[in-house]
């Protein structure tokens, strides 16, 4: 196995410059989640390290050896594509066994790779892969035969046949349905677990992120905005834009100015929110903040004790829970209520915030410079 690094890394496109000095440290066995919205370069980083592409500017390392000037094929990295990428005129096993028998091509020649006796170690590696992944019935079969979760399983097999130091995924379940893309979510970490094989996995699904990664890494705009456990990132984002990507619903914000005596207010308050002593000593008077408070810690209220009054304008029963949208004068709240609460759209409705679950940001920089847990 291997330690991936990423060294002031960039890639541009003609004039666009889609990655911006990315240092990045992906440590030996660990299970790293490149997350962010669409056209943020997590793929792109993905098919850097892959050697898909090359990198304009700086280093990538495995383990102590530089890389990026090295062709795909010499890297010993496997990955997997969102589009399967499967070989239809094979079958399963062939399409498991491929990677196997260039690899052995390249290293023993061609004529001695034919030989019967070096045939046997593959048949042997492909059932095992087969096994573990419980597609041992599915060997005969072409790809147009299959399910889209098949598919993914003999992507994967291909991939996991090698055994390679570094397995890259490029959003491998977004084709499948909800269902499905969690029971395979689960088989993916599982299979890390057992392989204890760096993996490198890019998703735009934060529940995938979330419950995966053992470190995340948040992309925007081509620059890492922060890396940090799934938890320390939900509860600790270093900026706005990391709090907004990271809960579903999304975090609220609010903005809001600190007063001389301690008070946060807004036009959208019904009332003014006392910071303690500690948060005072953290904010200037007057300043520019965006308040942030997750779904969850709001609650409903009666009006006169609210912090926020408006109009139920969505609500969608998940059955365990109910999620709320409220309309505050063109101020959208998002609130996690009990199932047993009932809500109607056009209805007023009044809300509290849990002043220990505050955050503040800048509101020009987006920086975090308070949070519930310091």
């Amino acid at each position: 196995m291997a330690t991936v690094r990423l060294c002031g890394v960039s890639k541009a496109f003609g004039y666009n410059m889609v990655l911006k000095d990315i240092d990045l440290t992906i440590g030996d066995r660990e299970f790293m989640v490149l997350v962010g919205p669409s056209g943020c370069g997590k793929s792109t980083l993905l098919r850097l390290i892959a050697g898909l592409e090359t990198v304009t500017s700086g280093s990538i390392y495995m383990g102590d050896r530089v890389i990026d000037g090295l062709p795909p094929k010499a890297r010993d990295i496997a990955m997997v594509f969102q589009s399967y990428a499967l070989y239809p005129h094979m079958n399963v096993y062939d399409n498991i066994a491929f990677g196997l028998r260039r690899h052995q091509r390249q290293k023993r020649g061609i004529f001695a790779a034919l030989k019967r006796q070096e045939s046997l170690p593959i048949e042997r590696r492909v059932r095992q892969v087969a096994e573990s992944l419980q597609i041992e019935a599915l060997l005969d079969r072409k790809p147009k035969e299959l399910s889209g979760g098949q598919k993914q399983r003999v992507a994967l097999g291909r991939a996991i046949a090698r055994n390679p130091q570094v397995f890259l995924m490029d959003e491998p379940l977004s084709n499948l349905d909800a269902q499905l893309r969690g029971e395979t979510r689960g088989q993916i970490v599982q299979l890390q677990q057992q392989l204890q094989t760096t993996t490198i996995y890019v998703t735009h699904d934060q529940t995938e992120a979330m419950t995966m990664g053992h470190r995340i890494a948040v992309l925007k705009d081509g620059k890492i905005q922060q890396v940090d456990t799934p938890l320390n990132l939900y509860r600790k984002p270093a900026n706005q834009f990391v709090a907004s990507f990271l809960g579903s619903p999304a975090m609220n914000f609010i903005p809001v100015v600190a007063d001389a005596d301690g008070y946060l207010r807004s036009e959208y308050l019904a009332q003014a929110i006392a910071l303690s002593n500690a948060q005072r000593q953290l904010i200037a008077p007057q300043q520019q903040l965006t308040l942030g408070i997750r779904p969850e810690h709001v609650q409903h209220s009666d009006h006169n004790s609210a912090h926020l009054n408006g109009l139920v304008q969505l609500v969608e029963a998940l059955g365990s829970e109910t999620n709320v949208s409220v309309n505050i004068e063109g101020l959208y709240l998002n609130v996690k209520v009990s199932a047993d609460l009932t809500h109607a759209i056009g209805e007023q409705s009044s809300w509290s915030l849990d002043s220990n679950k505050l955050y503040l940001f800048d509101r020009d920089t987006g920086d975090a410079l308070m949070h519930p847990y310091q």
